[in-house]
């Protein structure tokens, strides 16, 4: 096996994006190793939310993934974690996805869906937040932590890596690995019923994609994550939805 990348210092030496870096190709033990990692966190996902015989993936996935990043290869700027080379274009970036990602989600998923299955189910305790301040701003704490670090660290940052590795770090690698990492995201919102699982797989789709588009820039899906979920969380403060 090749010795690990110093890709944090490779990042701060020619300054530039850390998902834009050119990685040595792979050998073939690397891809098996990582398409091994990728069935490992897909039995976590499903064995969780479908099975509910593994405890909560994103801590497994979240530890799983710095673990290895950081022992396969050296850095966990390999995830997307480096400093942007700009903020102001992550930031833009990652407001332009959140707006698509709840544009297709209340304008084409949610009319789609009504037509064969009951609505979304929300998360368990949500529906305290509405004129409740102190409530909502602890929402915001999670889906600030627990759902744009954690799940994005452990979905986009990791299975995604891994899966876009077992394909050879190709271009259709990389897509593909989009395809399958969202389906995982998907069944990682199991309990929200088939119409949340097609509206979680969609918006594991939109961040998959921002993340390859932005030069694997992990930034970009952890604040459009954070921005899509505290919309949820206002609207519901205010009584705009259930």
């Amino acid at each position: 096996m090749n010795a690990p990348i110093n890709v944090s210092r490779t990042v701060a030496q020619k300054d530039v994006d850390p998902g834009r870096l050119q990685p040595s190709p792979m050998t073939r033990t690397q891809r098996w190793l990582s398409f091994s990692e990728l069935a490992v966190g897909s039995a976590v996902v499903i064995g969780h939310n479908v099975y509910h015989v593994v405890p909560n993936e994103v801590p497994i996935l979240f530890v799983l993934g710095l673990v290895s990043m950081r022992l396969r290869d050296g850095s966990w700027t390999a995830m997307g974690l480096g400093w942007p080379k700009s903020w102001r274009r992550t930031v833009l970036f990652a407001l332009a996805a959140a707006a698509l990602r709840l544009l297709l989600g209340a304008l084409v998923i949610e009319p789609i869906t009504a037509h064969f299955w009951p609505p979304a189910v929300a998360p368990s305790g949500s529906d305290q937040i509405r004129g409740h301040a102190v409530v909502a701003l602890e929402w915001l704490l999670l889906i600030w932590t627990f759902a744009a670090f954690g799940e994005e660290i452990g979905y986009r940052g990791y299975l995604l890596t891994r899966a876009a590795e077992a394909g050879g770090r190709s271009k259709a690698g990389y897509w593909a690995a989009v395809v399958v990492v969202a389906v995982l995201f998907g069944y990682g919102h199991y309990y929200k019923g088939p119409s949340g699982v097609l509206d979680s797989g969609m918006a594991g789709l939109i961040l998959g994609a921002a993340c390859v588009l932005s030069g694997r820039n992990l930034w970009v899906c952890i604040l459009a994550h954070g921005f899509i979920d505290t919309v949820g969380v206002v609207a519901t403060f205010l009584g705009w939805q259930s």
